[in-house]
């Protein structure tokens, strides 16, 4: 398998992340924001730790599971 620079790999899960918000699905939309996540954890810019990134990829799972945000 072919090593890439986490820029790439950032970028490719990001195009992903888009892609699959183009589908206008609900699962559609919490896949993509679980990728889109986990491209962070290639971005230097944000402070993604392994954990950061678990804790934050069951929030947005629980937000799902209870139907979305309530405001």
């Amino acid at each position: 398998m072919a090593e890439f620079d986490d820029e790439t790999k950032r970028d490719v899960l990001r195009a992903v992340a888009e892609d699959l918000r183009a589908e206008e699905s609900s699962e559609a939309e919490k896949i993509a924001a679980l990728v889109h996540r986990v491209s962070d954890r290639y971005d230097e810019s944000e402070v993604a730790s392994s954990e950061a990134l678990y804790r934050n990829m069951r929030h947005i799972l629980d937000v799902s599971e209870r139907g979305g945000l309530r405001r």
